[in-house]
């Protein structure tokens, strides 16, 4: 009685319920896309197109649930982050939502409460952004809601593949030629080739690596077309040759296919690429030794992995680097193309791999896109004023070889060390075995990260007895192995062949690598984010049990008041393993007072120099609470110190400490004002092995004129500016 009693109300909360994730009839028809300065294909300002016109979004009260209805929307996983006042350039026409306050879970923008579309109060200069992930979701079905401005749109479809038809190319690596197929609806389909160009194919070669495409024969892909029934996609694709993604083309007209599923022309579409050198197979020797670049005059410094890395060019004779000023995928990719490359996935700003040293050659470079070298685009020769932190670094597709899946690390504590396994043939079958660690160093070891895509390597071991590994591939099955560090693949280094030589033997003697973590802080967040004030005693009670003010605080009444230099730090994990403190959880030291665990006593310290190099104020931080604060594209956060949680920063990821809590300061009280050095420096004490310490240091110049204080030239490394 009483289930049934009840069962009205539950049917009508169900009906609201559903009522509010469904369109409603008056729930505006709109349709989204990515626009403007992109460094990535799935980030950019977010337009909608509504009443016939494109507009933007105001960046007032959004947050990263209306981000991630945004990137749901358009068929991506999530949301990784959204960026306000027009970081990706200003919008045109009318700016259609402001003040949106969504949940995440809508269906469409649409849907989130906001002013009302088209009333606001903004301007283009607030026009918000938003990066989604690389991932599709799963069975994404685009659905086109406005047919007749179809041609405005990005194309959006779960994933893209080349796939090989012809038997002489299906057991080709890599893939070069084949049907061009998109995953709509969680279904593989070819395109009708009645309004595919050369352009659409050098958007699909680009993105699988090639930096090029060429002609192939038409009548064979006409037979095999005839004897099996290709299924089509509904649309056709409008690109401009210069997309460094199919997602970053638009969608053509659909396509008016015949009764019997086939289209006009009744061919699907085919793209035939040129692999760049390092890929290609030589009739001698299949892939080449090691990688080498294809210019003299380009050149990538600081990347771990073949692909990436800060860009260098030479002029008069001198190696010297970009300015990342209006650096953005056009030119990147004109760079990835030169050196045999695809299209570029990223184009890094700030230093981000590595600062160079000599001049810098180029600034504000601007390419059309179809150059033949980055030294050919225009660029800026009168604009100065560029230092090594603002050097401009790709990320290239490159080829999908298959390297990875003919290695691995076993018997680890994390993914990124144990004993080195690699997969051969013997007696007609595949196994798993050890490399003989005889002769086995750096080289070697950097060989293998690269191939596993762990970037650089730490340590290269000779022994492995601490990593038991696979009992099954404790074998010898390769010795003698002679790297020069820049092959792509561990078999294309120098080795024994059917012969094998090793006389220690394998098991706790074969070989072993190990990755490292790298911090490097970020100076442009600590100059963002600088500020002054004054805090009485009474409320710095944690603050001075834990010594973080000056020591003249001792004598001082508790109705007094300090001068706090307060800032945020933004310290990023750049390595091949994850930063984990040195204490083990059962040596952490619980803090009453702010009620955390410290793992390291002293994780940063904070100084303050006179010009002449005097210390004259410092400040340092424990590393209460080191998690994940925020990660790049594609890296899930693994540490969360809550509830006495791990603690760590993974690859990838980065810890925040805000301007706000305490200890994110430097006592000035004393001082007085003047200009100054400030100075950070992480893991001070070397506690955690790091694949590189000078990073670990940032210096800024500091003014303070008694009633204000802000900071100027921050960098990393040990020179003052």
């Amino acid at each position: 009685m009483l289930a049934s009693k009840h069962l009205p109300c539950c049917t009508v909360i169900l009906f609201v319920l559903l009522k509010l994730t469904l369109l409603t009839p008056d729930t505006p028809r709109i349709q989204l896309r990515l626009a403007g300065d992109k460094r990535k294909h799935n980030e950019g300002r977010v337009e909608v197109f509504y009443n016939g016109e494109w507009g933007t979004v105001c960046d007032d009260d959004f947050t990263i649930h209306a981000a991630q209805v945004v990137c749901r929307e358009l068929g991506y996983l999530e949301a990784i982050s959204w960026s306000p006042s027009s970081k990706y350039g200003k919008g045109q026409g009318p700016i259609w939502f402001d003040n949106l306050h969504c949940t995440g879970k809508e269906k469409t923008l649409a849907l989130c409460p906001s002013n009302g579309i088209g009333v606001s109060d903004c301007k283009h200069s607030e026009d918000v952004g938003v990066v989604c992930s690389d991932k599709r979701i799963p069975g994404f079905k685009f659905i086109n809601t406005l047919p007749n401005h179809i041609e405005n749109l990005d194309i959006q479809v779960e994933d893209v593949r080349i796939r090989p038809i012809l038997s002489s190319y299906r057991k080709r690596i890599p893939v070069t030629e084949g049907y061009v197929e998109v995953k709509d609806g969680g279904k593989w389909k070819q395109i009708c080739n009645t309004e595919w160009t050369q352009f659409n194919s050098r958007v699909i070669c680009g993105m699988f690596g090639f930096p090029g495409e060429r002609k192939y024969n038409a009548r064979v892909y006409k037979m095999f077309a005839r004897r099996r029934k290709p299924t089509y996609w509904d649309y056709s694709v409008n690109c401009t040759g210069n997309e460094a993604h199919l997602s970053s083309c638009k969608l053509g007209q659909a396509e008016s296919l015949k009764s019997n599923g086939t289209c006009a022309a009744g061919l699907p579409v085919v793209v035939s690429c040129v692999p760049g050198r390092a890929f290609s197979p030589t009739p001698m020797s299949g892939f080449r030794k090691a990688f080498r670049q294809e210019q003299p005059l380009v050149r990538l410094r600081g990347g771990a992995i073949v692909g990436e890395g800060r860009v260098e060019v030479l002029k008069n004779g001198e190696w010297g680097t970009i300015c990342d000023d209006n650096w953005n995928l056009l030119s990147a990719s004109v760079v990835c193309r030169e050196l045999g490359f695809g299209t570029a996935k990223e184009a890094l700003s700030g230093g981000r791999l590595g600062q160079g040293m000599g001049p810098v050659h180029m600034n504000e470079v601007e390419c059309s896109g179809f150059e033949k070298s980055i030294t050919e685009c225009f660029f800026n020769k009168e604009a100065l004023g560029c230092s090594h932190e603002e050097d401009a670094a790709v990320r290239c597709n490159v080829p999908a070889m298959g390297f990875q899946e003919r290695l691995r690390l076993s018997g680890g504590r994390t993914p990124y060390e144990g004993r080195v396994e690699v997969l051969v043939e013997r007696n007609g079958s595949l196994v798993w075995g050890t490399v003989c660690s005889d002769g086995w160093g750096t080289m070697e070891a950097m060989v293998v990260c690269r191939q596993l895509g762990l970037g650089f390597a730490s340590n290269a071991f000779q022994e492995t007895w601490y990593w038991p590994g696979e009992v099954s591939a404790d074998a010898v099955v390769m010795s003698g192995v002679r790297c020069s560090g820049t092959e792509m693949s561990l078999s294309h280094c120098l080795h024994h062949g059917a012969h094998l030589s090793c006389p220690r033997g394998g098991g706790r003697n074969a070989a072993g690598v190990s990755s490292a973590p790298d911090l490097v802080l970020n100076p442009q967040v600590v100059e963002q984010t600088t500020y002054m004030e004054d805090r009485p005693m009474f409320m710095l009670q944690c603050a001075f049990e834990e010594n973080c003010l000056a020591s003249t605080s001792n004598q001082v009444p508790a109705n007094s008041y300090r001068r706090l230099l307060r800032f945020s730090s933004q310290i990023h994990n750049n390595g091949q393993s994850d930063f984990r403190p040195k204490a083990s959880r059962h040596s952490w030291v619980w803090h009453d007072c702010h009620r955390h665990y410290h793992s390291m006593e002293v994780f940063t310290l904070y100084d303050l120099f006179s010009l002449n190099g005097t210390k004259i104020a410092e400040g340092h931080k424990a590393s209460f609470c080191l998690e994940d604060s925020e990660c790049d594209e594609g890296i899930e956060k693994r540490y969360e110190c809550a509830n006495f949680g791990e603690q760590g920063i993974t690859v990838g990821c980065w810890d925040t400490y805000r301007h706000d809590i305490d200890c994110q300061w430097v006592d000035i009280t004393d001082i007085k004002p003047g200009d100054y050095i400030f100075q950070i420096i992480i893991n001070p004490n070397y506690e955690v092995p790091e694949s590189d310490y000078t990073n670990n240091i940032m210096k800024c110049r500091c003014r303070y004129d008694g009633h204000r204080v802000w900071m100027y030239s921050c960098h990393n490394g040990k020179t003052s500016q």
